[in-house]
């Protein structure tokens, strides 16, 4: 009964976030739902499980969010993304506007802006381009995808999203964990995702497919969808409600200012990881006041928190004229960060309860069995949560809250470096989460007024095909070699 009120539970949220309802409500009443079949004390779990561990992810990550969304919002009101995206549609122009639309959203990503902010700058800026050069529209979702939701979300190392960042306390690691087997999972990504859409876009070509028609879609349009908006929270860090508030300045940005507050982002969160703070004392951490933690739980959070500060520092120092509206701006960039936020904690909360169940013996002792050694199991258990969940954030955290503890001792036996471990979550999480009720897929879709009809097949095969090929290298070659 017990494992049947946990797949109940489940199914009951599946489909009613898909169908729009807040997570917020669906995630304690499901835990209950889950709980009250097996027999648990209600009132305690919600109170004493539920709300204990999505308390304990909103005080790890909320500056994440907080600092992530107010960086977005600012490059996004500053012009600084725009900016970003014309200078590459300068210089590769319509011939090569699909290179140009991935270039431009993982350069945006990798420094820190937001998915939705960059999606709601770069569908203008694709639609010209695809327009020009005579590509089918029906590409530009996948386009997108490959450049700002795949090897810049959980490959590339440094990357300051917040997929990047939820291993760390877990495992100990920085955001630069893995770097060698991160380059190679990008490379394979990007390149099997640029061939695959080189080859759609030859074989509409031949066919005589030109770009179609359709109505270009308002971003205010896409943001005040209320269904949408609930789906796109639970699956990112900014709430797309957020994005016609402030104020958008129209002046142009030279592109060393707008490329500035992203290389600050990369190279502080290099130094904070590498250098500066293993090299200062915190040993005072291991005092009850301060949580009777290490660094090393904390050192990666820290890092990725101060580097998004000082880019938005000298976002505004060197933007101060093109945010005539800077209070505006930034509270907007403050309240997107709140709904995903809590969101995902409420997910988090979901899975904590699970967790707690006699019945969850059953699912981690399979997990655990799962041939293939710890990191398969650690792959399969983060893509089949991240899948369920429409979140790779939620999904992973769920995992690791449930497992991490396990796989840091199996790891221990085992010589696995936990890197490793982490950087086979971080690229497992973002795999299966691009399932059609994904609300980044849903959101995207919208933006680029394409159909899950037209667009999807190729959303799988850059955003999730070339995920798993990656995924399983790394887990090759990582079993092979270790962590490099």
């Amino acid at each position: 009964m017990g494992l049947l009120g946990i797949l109940l539970a489940l199914g009951l949220l599946i489909f009613l976030a898909y169908r729009g309802w807040s997570v917020l409500l669906l995630a304690p009443a499901a835990a209950l739902v889950a709980a009250a079949i097996s027999r648990e004390p209600l009132l305690a779990h919600w109170t004493q499980t539920f709300m204990t561990s999505a308390a304990q992810f909103i005080a790890q990550f909320f500056p994440l969010f907080l600092l992530g969304a107010l960086f977005g919002k600012l490059m996004d009101d500053s012009g600084s993304v725009t900016a970003i995206a014309n200078f590459m549609t300068k210089k590769l122009g319509p011939r090569r506007a699909i290179l140009a639309v991935v270039l431009a959203g993982a350069l945006v990503t990798y420094g820190g802006v937001s998915l939705f902010v960059a999606f709601f700058v770069l569908a203008p800026m694709a639609q010209a381009l695809f327009r020009a050069a005579d590509i089918p529209r029906r590409l530009m979702p996948a386009a997108i995808a490959l450049g700002t939701s795949t090897f810049t979300m959980t490959a590339f190392p440094g990357t300051p999203a917040i997929q990047n960042a939820i291993p760390m306390p877990f495992f100990g690691t920085t955001p630069f964990a893995a770097p060698g087997l991160g380059i190679i999972a990008s490379a394979i990504m990007l390149a099997f995702g640029l061939w695959w859409l080189a080859r759609a876009e030859g074989a509409a070509q031949r066919a005589g497919e030109g770009y179609g028609g359709g109505t270009d879609i308002i971003p205010d349009i896409v943001a005040d969808n209320e269904i949408i908006r609930e789906r796109a929270t639970t699956a990112r860090e900014f709430d797309p409600a957020e994005i016609r508030h402030g104020h958008h300045s129209d002046a142009v940005v030279p592109i060393g200012t707008a490329m500035l507050p992203l290389i600050v982002v990369v190279g502080v969160n290099l130094l904070m990881s590498l250098l500066i703070l293993p090299r200062l004392d915190f040993s005072f951490l291991a005092e009850e006041s301060w949580g009777g933690v290490s660094l090393s739980a904390v050192a990666g959070v820290w890092s990725v928190v101060v580097a998004l500060a000082a880019a938005i520092l000298t976002l505004i120092l060197v933007n101060r004229r093109r945010l005539p509206e800077l209070r505006q701006s930034m509270d907007a960039g403050a309240n997107a960060s709140v709904l995903p936020a809590f969101s995902v904690a409420s997910l988090v909360g979901f899975g904590a309860v699970v967790a707690a169940l006699p019945a969850f013996a059953t699912v981690r002792d399979w997990v655990l069995s799962i041939g293939g050694g710890p990191l398969v199991s650690l792959a399969v258990a983060t893509n089949v949560l991240a899948a369920l969940t429409g979140s790779a954030s939620g999904g992973m955290t769920i995992a690791l809250d449930a497992l991490g503890s396990t796989y840091m001792r199996i790891a221990a036996e085992q010589g696995i470096d936990p890197s490793l471990m982490h950087r086979v979550a971080t690229i497992g999480s973002g795999t299966l989460d691009s399932l059609p009720h994904n609300g980044a897929v849903v959101t995207l879709l919208a933006v680029c007024g394409c159909t899950h009809r037209e667009s999807y097949l190729d959303i799988v095969m850059v955003g999730i095909v070339s995920a798993l090929i990656a995924l399983a290298a790394v887990i090759g070659l990582g079993s092979v070699f270790g962590s490099f």
